[in-house]
C-alpha cells in the first residue's frame, strides 16, 4: 500500500486523478440522500416560523458564541432522551439558517429547554450564571439588559430568510419592526399584529422584566423559550414511540 503511494507521489498527473476520485466518492456519498429529501424529513403541518425578535435573539445567540458550548440535537440514545426529552427531527431545524446542531457540550443541550424555565430564571442566569447554578462556568451576559435591541434592519433580514426557504409573507417583512417591539409589549399597540401574523401560541410578554423597553435581553430570552416549541412533532406518538 506504502508502496502504491509513494508512486503515485512521483506521477502529478496519477495522484491528482486519485484525489478526484476520492473527493467524488466523498460528494456522492453526502449529496445523494439530499436527492431523497423530501421522503426522508418528517412532515410537520404545526411547523411555524420564528418571529422578528426570535430570529433577532438567535443572532445574538450566534454573535455571543453560545453554540459553542450548548448543541442543540439531541441524540437517539437512551441516556440523552432521558436527560433532554424526545430526541430531535430533522424538521424542528428546517428554518434554521444557519443550523446550531453542534456537538460540544460543556453546558447542557438546549434543544427542548424552551418553557423548561422562567423568563425569570433565564434573565438572572445569563446576568451572572453562578447565582443560579453554583457550578457554571459560562460567563456573564450583563450588557444584555443594557445594550437596546436594533430593529432597523430586522425586515432585510426575513427577506434573506424568505430567498433560502423560510416562508415569510409580505406582510410579516414589512411590519418586522413593529413586530420585534409588539412581541415583547403586550400592552401596545402592536402586540395584535404578532397574534394575527404569527398564530394565538406566539409568546408576547415583557420577556427581560423591564416595561417600556426593548432590549437585547428581551429577543435572547424570547429564543430560547421557543426551542423546542416550533413543532409539536417530536412528542406525537408516532415518534414518541420509537424512544
Amino acid at each position: 500500500m506504502f508502496g502504491l503511494h509513494k508512486q503515485l507521489e512521483r506521477k502529478s498527473l496519477a495522484l491528482a486523478l486519485g484525489i478526484v476520485v476520492a473527493a467524488s466518492i466523498g460528494g456522492f456519498v453526502e449529496i445523494a440522500p439530499l436527492f431523497t429529501i423530501h421522503q426522508t424529513v418528517e412532515d410537520a403541518p404545526d411547523m411555524r416560523v420564528y418571529t422578528p425578535l426570535e430570529l433577532a435573539g438567535r443572532n445574538i445567540y450566534i454573535r455571543e458564541g453560545c453554540y459553542a458550548c450548548h448543541s442543540q440535537m439531541i441524540r437517539t440514545l437512551r441516556d440523552e432522551v432521558e436527560r433532554y426529552g424526545p430526541y430531535s427531527l430533522a424538521v424542528e431545524s428546517k428554518y434554521d439558517h444557519p443550523m446550531l446542531w453542534g456537538s460540544k457540550r460543556t453546558g447542557p443541550d438546549l434543544a427542548r429547554v424552551g418553557a423548561k424555565y422562567s423568563d425569570a430564571w433565564h434573565v438572572a442566569h445569563l446576568d451572572n450564571p453562578r447565582a443560579v447554578v453554583p457550578e457554571s462556568v459560562m460567563p456573564a451576559y450583563r450588557w444584555l439588559l443594557r445594550k437596546d435591541l436594533r430593529i432597523d434592519r430586522l425586515g432585510d433580514y426575513l427577506s434573506a430568510q424568505r430567498v433560502v426557504g423560510v416562508p415569510y409573507t409580505d406582510a410579516m417583512i414589512a411590519n418586522a419592526e413593529h413586530d420585534a417591539y409588539g412581541q415583547a409589549a403586550p400592552d401596545s399597540a402592536y402586540a395584535e399584529g404578532v397574534t394575527k401574523r404569527y398564530g394565538e401560541a406566539t409568546t408576547i410578554r415583557v420577556f427581560d422584566g423591564q416595561p417600556g423597553r426593548l432590549t437585547e435581553m428581551d429577543a435572547l430570552v424570547a429564543y430560547l423559550q421557543i426551542l423546542g416549541r416550533l413543532t409539536d412533532a417530536a412528542h406525537k406518538p408516532a415518534f414518541a414511540g420509537r424512544q
